[in-house]
């Protein structure tokens, strides 16, 4: 259901359900679960892809044709735990998408903070066409993105949008030629692995709960942060270089 790698600081995770399109169904979202939870300590950076050519085609319907309430809203739970645990892990998380995203592989995908659209790849929410709702986090995640207003209207319509309109809205900030998206992905996994730990950790953590305050709770959580990021050795040793390195440009 889903492969892990960990290699250069960067651990990849990797959707294995091709011939479905990668929909997730209990095994997949169970394995998810377990991958987060087993994030080795060397990781700086995840990253995600799907097999085969779709990122994510969402809610596997055949195994929810038989469910009462009780049982949707605790597989809802689970998904929004086990996705709020990705974003909220501390380490940053790169989304390389193409072909299909859909319903619940864009509540996936808008997980990631950084994200990689191959320009086939197409956006849908047909929650409505198929008498559901979303059920993993997409109600605040993606209306916090491209707006209540934009995200109801594509669950009553389930129309397509394309990539370039997805990167206007916001899915995507790169947009790649098709069969690209995983090499720019970990081009950009990499980069970020770079960047000290502690900042990382501060811009994935500090920045969408700053969101959520008042501008004078923002500010003051703001301060706090910049003092506990830029007052360690690393820190240190990073401007020290920085200087360095821009004296020998001015020929110092």
């Amino acid at each position: 259901m889903l492969d892990t790698d960990s290699a250069d600081g960067i651990y990849h995770l990797t959707l294995a359900r091709p011939e479905k399109r990668n929909a997730i169904n209990a095994a997949l979202i169970q394995a998810l679960e377990k991958a987060v939870a087993a994030t080795p300590a060397a990781a700086r950076v995840i990253l995600i892809s799907g097999q085969g050519s779709h990122f994510c085609a969402g809610l596997d319907l055949s195994e929810h044709q038989e469910r009462d309430a009780r049982a949707v809203f605790e597989i809802s739970q689970c998904w929004q735990r086990v996705f709020n645990r990705l974003q909220e892990r501390g380490l940053p998380v790169v989304v390389a998408m193409s072909g299909a995203v859909i319903g619940g592989g864009l509540e996936l995908a808008v997980t990631g903070h950084v994200r990689v659209a191959e320009r086939n790849t197409f956006y849908c929410l047909p929650e409505g066409r198929h008498g559901v709702f979303v059920g993993g986090g997409g109600s605040v995640r993606i209306a916090r993105l491209i707006g209540a207003d934009r995200m109801g209207e594509m669950m009553l319509t389930g129309r397509q949008v394309d990539a370039e309109e997805g990167a206007r809205l916001g899915f995507s900030h790169y947009l790649v030629e098709p069969g690209s998206a995983l090499a720019k992905g970990r081009e950009l996994a990499l980069r970020i692995a770079e960047n000290a730990g502690l900042a990382n950790w501060a811009i994935v953590t500090a920045l969408p709960r700053i969101a959520d305050m008042s501008a004078s709770n923002g500010y003051y959580v703001e301060s706090l942060t910049a003092a506990l990021t830029q007052t360690g050795p690393e820190v240190a040793g990073r401007i020290s270089g920085f200087l360095r390195g821009d004296r020998r440009q001015q020929g110092e």
